[in-house]
């Protein structure tokens, strides 16, 4: 149901892959609430993907583009300005990979090249789209940067190995550069912690079904779906949240604050017994 929350807005939104993409979700959550904006992924990631199927539900042209290149950045912001007829009034960014989860390395063999990668990929590419931004006055004031995060930047998880890093300097970007876009712009940076969700990218950790329902068991409120995490993407893109910045927001169904649950419990005296 749209209540035009996004009307008259516009943005840029990353990594939408294939309809189990959070970002896929967001762009049709975006279109249903009055918003227009450009799409974007790496070449090797449309090539795999299906977004031209996304465009063409949205009405939303692609400018494919190399996060990790500034060039290709420039010319993202710049293309998608003029497509749009003006600033932006949004970006997601929704992008991550990890050479070493892929390939099975263990955190103790991790190939180094791969890791300063995957950092590059999932993290430095945030400053450097913010960075773009700033030096192309890309934002309209009170415009919205929302990354997505999740709770490996804070606590141990198995095979969850350097994204873990990524993460953590993702988060650090969104608070450094969230203070510097709110003196020059009024500008809101945000990370979203979101819940185990079944994307591609989710699917290719090794263990990923079995912290999955760890994580849906313990939370009080079980997972949150990606749909869910679309909505919350949308209410900080909106007039709504004007005054949420340098935050990383938990959407995990209150995993993050609950020590143990009953079904947790349950399974643990099961196996005991």
């Amino acid at each position: 149901m749209s209540n035009n929350l996004l009307a008259g807005k516009v943005g840029i939104i990353s990594g939408a892959l294939n309809e189990d993409s959070i970002a896929w979700k967001v762009a049709l959550k975006a279109h249903e609430q009055g918003a227009r904006f450009v799409l974007t992924n790496a070449p090797l990631a449309m090539r795999m993907g299906e977004i031209n199927k996304l465009s063409e539900q949205c009405n939303a042209p692609i400018i494919p583009a190399d996060a990790t290149s500034m060039e290709d950045l420039e010319k993202l912001f710049s293309g998608a300005q003029e497509h749009l007829g003006g600033k932006l009034d949004f970006v997601l960014h929704s992008i991550g990979m990890s050479a070493n989860i892929r390939k099975g390395k263990h955190y103790g063999e991790l190939n180094y090249e791969w890791f300063q990668k995957t950092l590059d990929v999932s993290a430095l590419s945030f400053h450097k789209m913010l960075a773009v931004a700033e030096k192309q006055d890309a934002f309209n004031e009170w415009g919205s940067a929302v990354a997505l995060s999740y709770i490996a930047a804070q606590r141990a998880f198995l095979d969850y190995t350097d994204m873990s890093q990524a993460k953590a300097v993702l988060e650090s970007i969104a608070r450094s550069y969230g203070q510097r876009l709110g003196k020059l712009k009024k500008v809101r940076v945000n990370t979203i912690s979101q819940s185990p969700t079944k994307t591609t990218a989710g699917t290719g950790i090794s263990g990923f079904n079995a912290f999955y329902d760890y994580a849906d068991k313990l939370s009080p409120l079980g997972n949150a779906p990606a749909e869910a995490c679309a909505d919350y993407c949308i209410s900080l893109f909106s007039d709504l949240t004007r005054y949420v910045t340098m935050q990383n927001l938990m959407h995990d169904g209150g995993f993050s604050t609950t020590g143990i649950s009953e079904e947790i419990v349950d399974v643990i005296t099961q196996a005991g017994a």
